[in-house]
């Protein structure tokens, strides 16, 4: 029998995390959740068993959620480990999606904020389901972002 729980959020950590708030905000009309965080403790040492870590940084409401939806937690440390670019078929969390109205749009939008595109828009009739739009991007630190818009299952509802 599964444990009761409830999803919270996804932790994102940037090497510019108020650069990749405003790129979230801006393109996909997330909004930041106060208070900002400035952590330095003891007990997060304990957490991440990264011994003197100091982070800093917000979550943002997700479009199509209230406030009390799951959040986009964007965080930066003092000490960074870099890594190189995030694949589509690498082990572990590959990346976030949003549903949005017009694929081709959201990608220009999400270019013109500083992201980039990982390949190309690709149209797909997905068995019981309906027909899909879809389009993996990048946001400026090179997160991989999925863009997609089902047709035949309802259009999309934002919440206000």
């Amino acid at each position: 029998m599964p444990i009761r729980a409830k999803y919270v959020h996804t932790n994102l950590i940037a090497r510019d995390w108020k650069k990749l708030v405003r790129f979230y905000c801006h393109v996909f009309g997330c909004e930041p959740k106060e208070p900002e965080r400035d952590l330095s403790a003891p007990w997060l040492d304990k957490v991440n068993a990264a011994p003197h870590a100091h982070l800093r940084g917000v979550h943002l409401c997700l479009p199509g959620y209230g406030d009390d939806g799951p959040t986009l937690e964007i965080f930066s440390y003092d000490q960074l480990i870099e890594r190189d670019l995030p694949r589509a078929n690498e082990c572990g969390f590959a990346h976030i999606a949003f549903r949005v109205d017009d694929v081709d749009e959201a990608l220009q939008a999400v270019i013109a904020a500083g992201g980039g595109s990982v390949g190309e828009i690709a149209t797909a009739e997905v068995d019981g389901v309906g027909l899909l739009r879809v389009v993996y991007a990048r946001d400026p630190e090179g997160n991989i972002v999925e863009l997609q818009k089902w047709s035949g299952t309802g259009e999309l509802v934002v919440n206000s």
